[in-house]
């Protein structure tokens, strides 16, 4: 992908006054598309995004969770959950950091609108947006865009459907924006490797794992677990994990539910 006139260094000059052409973004793939079209009114079908943070067995998320469990064939809502939650920190680390290393901003995300498809991540759509005249640097943008807005509520309404540690949820926002570096590695991995390693060096993130960049790609490895392995004897390791070896089923010490002492 061709760099696009708007597109500025990290921490660089200010965006131009026209709109976002955000449609670009999907280009890189699905995961990173976000509706951008013109209009006060979402496309058929669309609920505030912040009804995706309901809590209750009949808001959106505890409802999204049993039908993961389901096709993953996981008895464990708290491995549904996880695996959920990673996708959709995938899904707005995407958007975010897609928009900040090839469109040189950060859309807010404060009124955007969500549908959850059958298959696939889940489609976002937003207004217009005001461009800023003195843009914030694009970390601190991103900070508070996708960590504070979209995964602190996030974390908080999966914790309050199963019991999840934070700490393995931190691990799941690290490596998801660690997988969309890999991504964007093809298409600005100057800009998007800066950014992504100074997110890592900031808190929440911090000593959540150890992200390495170098000629050939970049590479991450967690310091927590995501129990993906815990789906099936055949299910393996993710990539990042911090195991070498799926572990082996013990007992649950006390007081703390089972895998909760690996994450």
């Amino acid at each position: 992908m061709n760099s696009a006139p708007e597109q500025r260094p990290v921490g660089g000059g200010p965006v131009g006054a026209r709109p976002v052409d955000y449609g670009r973004l999907a280009a890189v793939g699905p995961y990173f598309a976000l509706d951008g079209s013109e209009g006060d009114a979402p496309p058929p079908g669309f609920r505030p995004l912040p009804e995706l943070y309901g809590t209750g067995p009949d808001a959106p998320l505890a409802g999204r969770i049993r039908v993961v469990a389901q096709r993953l064939g996981t008895a464990e809502p708290r491995v549904a959950a996880s695996i959920l939650h990673l996708g959709l920190a995938a899904r707005f680390w995407s958007v975010g950091l897609g928009a900040a290393v090839l469109l040189g901003t950060v859309p807010t995300l404060e009124r955007a609108w969500m549908r959850i498809p059958d298959q696939g991540p889940i489609d976002l759509w937003i207004p217009p947006e005001p461009v800023a005249t003195r843009p914030r640097e694009l970390a601190d943008q991103l900070h508070e865009a996708v960590l504070v807005g979209q995964l602190e509520p996030l974390a908080a309404a999966v914790r309050a459907a199963v019991p999840l540690s934070a700490r393995l949820l931190l691990g799941n926002a690290a490596s998801a924006l660690a997988g969309t570096l890999r991504v964007l590695d093809a298409h600005a991995p100057g800009p998007a490797r800066e950014l992504v390693a100074e997110l890592l060096d900031r808190p929440p993130l911090a000593g959540s794992g150890t992200l390495r960049t170098g000629p050939r790609g970049t590479a991450f490895r967690r310091t927590s677990c995501c129990l993906y392995y815990r789906i099936g004897p055949g299910a393996g390791l993710c990539g990042d994990c911090c195991f070498s070896r799926p572990p082996t089923s013990r007992p649950p010490m006390p007081g703390k539910a089972a895998g909760e002492r690996k994450s």
